[in-house]
């Protein structure tokens, strides 16, 4: 499979559509934060363990989505193809950024471990107010992934290849989760899209390769000349 670009790419696309959005799922359910108290300096110190692999759950659940993205870019060859790429490239960087941020989480757990959770606080709140850290790392980019998803999966709609709900859900989820504090109704709200974008995964993977290889712009072939047309 790795010798052949369309089945690699193809396979790729769907899993990671698939696994991605699982993983960011299963670390909200068990992330500390979500059921225990909200300052992550806190909770993440009340089961050191748990918050370490909510953290890497999900890095890697935004660095497997920002590659996903490609695969649904893929599907705007077609129509919408510009919109498809601008807001392809938009998630990517969101979802990029998100990622880096998860290298505040050991900072928080160690300054729980040897700070009061006022002091703790205010050391965060120091450092991430930072300009270079609030506009190099975190505004607009950090929303551009969450926001940025449900937007290219309804292009994806448009394009034909599912239907009105994969959207529906994705944006119901996501977008529905800024409305509620951080806990357990996020939780479900990340959970929601999984059906939508595994779905759309799901298709790609059933799907053969002729169907996927069809999204690439046909190649022309030379046309060859005869003798006598040459011009002298």
């Amino acid at each position: 499979m790795l010798n052949d670009q369309v089945t690699f790419r193809r396979v790729a696309a769907g899993s990671l559509l698939v696994v991605a959005p699982l993983l960011q799922a299963v670390a909200a359910f068990v992330d500390p934060g979500t059921w225990g108290d909200d300052r992550e300096m806190i909770s993440f110190g009340d089961d050191p363990a748990l918050a370490q692999l909510q953290s890497v759950l999900y890095h890697w659940s935004w660095m497997l989505m920002a590659v996903a993205v490609l695969g649904l870019v893929h599907l705007t060859r077609r129509r919408l193809t510009r919109l498809g790429n601008v807001v392809g490239a938009l998630t990517m960087i969101g979802y990029l950024t998100l990622s880096g941020l998860l290298l505040t989480d050991p900072v928080e757990w160690w300054l729980g471990q040897n700070h009061t959770p006022q002091e703790a606080q205010r050391i965060m709140d120091e450092m991430l107010g930072l300009p270079g850290v609030v506009f190099g790392f975190q505004m607009p980019w950090m929303f551009f992934g969450l926001f940025g998803l449900p937007v290219l999966t309804a292009v994806v709609w448009r394009t034909g290849f599912v239907g009105w709900w994969v959207p529906v859900v994705v944006a119901a989820g996501y977008l529905g989760s800024f409305a509620v504090p951080y806990g357990p109704v996020t939780a479900v709200c990340w959970t929601v899209p999984v059906a939508g974008l595994g779905w759309i995964g799901l298709k790609i993977l059933r799907m053969g390769d002729g169907e996927w290889a069809a999204y690439y712009p046909g190649v022309r072939e030379p046309v060859s000349r005869s003798p006598e047309s040459t011009p002298r």
